[in-house]
């Protein structure tokens, strides 16, 4: 609204001219967090991307009373652990974590099973210790596992495991 010269007004309550902003420039991909390329990057540490991964870790907590676990292993390191690998699974397909995905994911590493092999459970012994607070090694416990092995059900993985020819000697885990 325009005001008249001739009212006195405060000068604190005079309209003040308008800001003008400059002609926005072209957008760049420049800041350090941005993908500058289409396609995920792959590789080891890298993860699989996809949607509500958070989700895995409040399945995997349906499973904590059900796990076996030999002494010494954390409960917590075991349900992480396998969160991951679930969210990894359902990534490679294009969709969210679900229980099916879990039951794979305990399956690769026996923790659903009363008796694993003791093959598999050293090697739980070598991968999970501190795995829920350590990035580094999340990161190296879902690479460990190769994508042909999460792309089976879990009662093909439990068969695997329990016919002793899933390859753990292998898997270290550790970055």
């Amino acid at each position: 609204m325009t005001q008249p010269s001739f009212v006195p007004i405060a000068e604190a309550d005079q309209v003040r001219p308008a800001q003008r902003l400059e002609v926005p420039r072209r957008w760049q991909a420049n800041r350090p967090a941005e993908q500058r390329w289409p396609v995920h990057p792959g590789g080891p540490l890298h993860g699989q991307p996809g949607p509500d991964q958070g989700y895995a870790l409040h399945l995997a907590r349906r499973f904590e009373d059900r796990l076996h676990l030999e002494a010494g292993e954390s409960a917590e390191d075991a349900l992480v652990g396998c969160a991951l690998l679930a969210a990894r699974r359902a990534a490679l397909v294009g969709r969210a974590p679900s229980a099916p995905d879990l039951r794979t994911a305990f399956a690769v590493w026996g923790f659903l099973d009363e008796a694993p092999p003791e093959a598999l459970v050293a090697a739980r012994r070598r991968v999970f210790p501190s795995v829920a607070h350590e990035y580094a090694l999340q990161r190296a416990l879902a690479d460990s596992v190769p994508d042909e092995v999460l792309r089976l059900k879990a009662e093909e993985v439990a068969a695997q495991v329990a016919a002793g020819t899933w390859p753990t000697a292998g898997v270290t885990g550790r970055p």
